[in-house]
């Protein structure tokens, strides 16, 4: 795990929930737990700021970080990708993204690219992006300022569901996304005895809660959240999806009282303030 997605890790599932801001010698603490030197810290919480994802004050000579709103905005958005999947019955309509971007704006068009991907939209073709789930307001309303972004969205139907779960299949890599499901499987269902125990306290189970988050939050940018009659046979998403659910519930208590026990610790006054 990357030191700067520590960071934002730590206020998104911890320091949010207690007050939403850390002192420089708190995140220290923290951070040490995964072996990340104060050097390193420093260096990492200074480019956040500079690049607009911390806000900083002082307080007295010591150094109070926060996320940003744009920060919080993106945590918030990953939150729900992460930990929520749809509900209810599919009505069958298919939403469409054409789209067009100059040969010039290379850049915006992998970053358009991207955007439908991690929306859960899927290519059927190169500029035709498709989806079950309605969020071509969403696409819209991220390239509202981009006037090089031509953007039109549809809704049909298919022929019937033998064809829909072929349009789902050329669109998204299903058998390979279904194999990394089944490698995270592997890794932690074995694990849910010993998080039901409470074998993991302090900061192993800091840590590997983090890990379980750090290790499932590549799957939204991959899972279309396609509904049970889009998904091949033996598909384990959802058994993957309820797997996360449990372990992460499992290790919160322990890894909260890690982090309180933490804070406490760096709250106490020395002579070394930062």
């Amino acid at each position: 795990m990357k030191a700067r997605s520590l960071v934002f890790d730590l206020f998104g599932d911890y320091l949010r929930y207690r007050g939403g801001e850390a002192r420089l010698r708190s995140l220290v603490a923290l951070m040490g737990c995964f072996d990340v030197p104060e050097s390193t810290v420093r260096v990492v919480v200074t480019r956040l700021r500079k690049e607009g994802w911390l806000t900083s004050r002082r307080d007295g000579r010591e150094t109070v970080y926060a996320l940003s709103d744009a920060a919080w905005a993106l945590l918030d958005e990953g939150r729900e990708r992460i930990f929520h999947r749809a509900q209810g019955p599919w009505d069958g309509q298919w939403h469409m993204v054409i789209y067009s971007v100059p040969e010039t704006e290379r850049g915006l068009r992998e970053q358009l690219r991207k955007k439908l991907a991690w929306f859960g939209f899927g290519p059927l073709s190169a500029a035709v992006w498709l989806s079950p789930h309605d969020r071509t307001g969403l696409v819209l309303e991220a390239f509202v300022d981009e006037p090089a972004v031509q953007l039109d969205v549809f809704q049909s139907r298919s022929r019937g569901t033998s064809v829909d779960r072929d349009i789902a299949a050329r669109s998204w890599d299903l058998e390979g996304l279904n194999g990394a499901y089944g490698e995270l499987l592997e890794t932690y269902r074995p694990r849910l005895a010993a998080y039901r125990s409470g074998e993991l306290q302090g900061a192993r189970a800091l840590v590997e809660r983090m890990t379980l988050v750090h290790d499932y939050r590549r799957f939204p940018f991959r899972d279309p959240d396609l509904p049970p009659e889009l998904l091949p046979e033996g598909w384990c998403g959802r058994v993957a999806h309820e797997v996360f659910l449990e372990a992460h519930g499992l290790l919160r208590g322990p890894a909260e009282a890690c982090v309180d026990a933490l804070l406490r610790s760096a709250a106490m006054p020395d002579d070394a303030a930062d």
